[in-house]
C-alpha cells in the first residue's frame, strides 16, 4: 500500500508542477493538471490535498469540480481560448506534417472534452 501512495504522491507533485508551469506558459493547460494533482493527493497525502483545496488560486475551481463536476463558464471560455491559441501556434511552427495532424487531432479531442463538461454561471 505504501508503494501505491508513493506513486500517487509523485504523480500529484509532477501534476502540480506542470499545472503551476501552465500559469505563465500558455502551451500547458493549468486546470487539468491541478485536477489530476488533487486526485492524486486525495489518495496519497491529506495535508497536500487540504493545502490544494484551500489554496486561493485553485480552491474555487476544485470545489466546483468536486461537488458538481462542473466548471465556471468563464474558466471554460479561457480554456478554449488559451488551448486554441496554443495549438494554432504549435501547428504553425511545427515543420512536420504528421505532427501538425496529430496536434490538430488533440486540439479537436480537447475541444470535444471541454464541450462535454457542464458549466456553472459565473
Amino acid at each position: 500500500m505504501a508503494l501505491k501512495r508513493g506513486v500517487y504522491l509523485i504523480c500529484g507533485l509532477c501534476s502540480l508542477a506542470l499545472g503551476l508551469l501552465g500559469i505563465p506558459l500558455p502551451i500547458l493547460p493549468t486546470v487539468p493538471f491541478i485536477l489530476l494533482a488533487a486526485f492524486c493527493f486525495a489518495r496519497s497525502s491529506d495535508s497536500l490535498y487540504q493545502w490544494l483545496m484551500e489554496h486561493p488560486w485553485f480552491s474555487d475551481a476544485l470545489k466546483h469540480w468536486e461537488s458538481e463536476r462542473a466548471i465556471r463558464k468563464g474558466l471554460k471560455r479561457k480554456a478554449y481560448i488559451v488551448s486554441g491559441l496554443s495549438f494554432a501556434l504549435s501547428i504553425a511552427i511545427v515543420p512536420l506534417v504528421w505532427v501538425k495532424f496529430m496536434l490538430l487531432f488533440f486540439a479537436i479531442a480537447l475541444g470535444v472534452y471541454l464541450r462535454n463538461i457542464p458549466e456553472l454561471e459565473d
